[in-house]
């Protein structure tokens, strides 16, 4: 990357377009997207159980939003069912957790160790997920308490249609 400056000229900028500047910079910083070998870095989860292709919308300490990729190269497929391939719902929930995961990994007061499921409440299917969808989830943080458990909202879509939602609790172990 080449920076261009200009040498001996007056600066004609106003503050209103500074503080754009600014604002633009400092937005800039903030990482909203993540690709699989970035996830990688952030989750212990690994083939055949990492369930998150990339992380598409990311807002610190509030929300991400991630894709899963369902092909019918995966191995639950071979079982469930041989004659029409259904993701399996727990897989779906568990997913969701690993979007959450995301949130949870990125938050300065909670670093270090690792979150576990805690509980699950409130958990419906709404739709059939099968191989060649792509599942959309959004998952968004309620609370933290004594930054060792927390509570998420899930949601995953396939073509803007809810296919699951539910709450996700999760605590920290060492």
């Amino acid at each position: 990357m080449s920076i261009l400056t200009e040498v001996n000229t007056i600066d004609t900028t106003t503050s209103t377009e500074t503080q754009a500047i600014n604002e633009t910079t400092i937005s800039s910083v903030i990482k909203t997207t993540f690709t699989s070998e970035e996830i990688q870095k952030l989750l212990p989860h690994r083939y055949p159980f990492l369930l998150v292709d990339k992380i598409i919308d990311y807002v610190p300490g509030k929300k991400a939003v991630g894709v899963k990729n369902v092909t019918i190269n995966e191995p639950h497929f071979q079982g469930h069912f041989p004659e029409r391939p259904l993701m399996p719902g727990v897989l779906i929930v568990e997913a969701m957790a690993q979007v959450g995961g995301i949130v949870l990994t990125q938050m300065s007061s909670v670093e270090g160790g690792l979150f576990v499921f805690a509980g699950i409440d409130k958990v419906r299917f709404r739709r059939q997920v099968v191989p060649g969808d792509q599942l959309v989830m959004t998952v968004e943080l309620l609370w933290v308490k004594q930054r060792r458990f927390g509570k998420m909202q899930g949601r995953a879509e396939v073509d803007g249609q809810l296919a699951c939602e539910g709450e996700l609790m999760f605590s920290l172990v060492n």
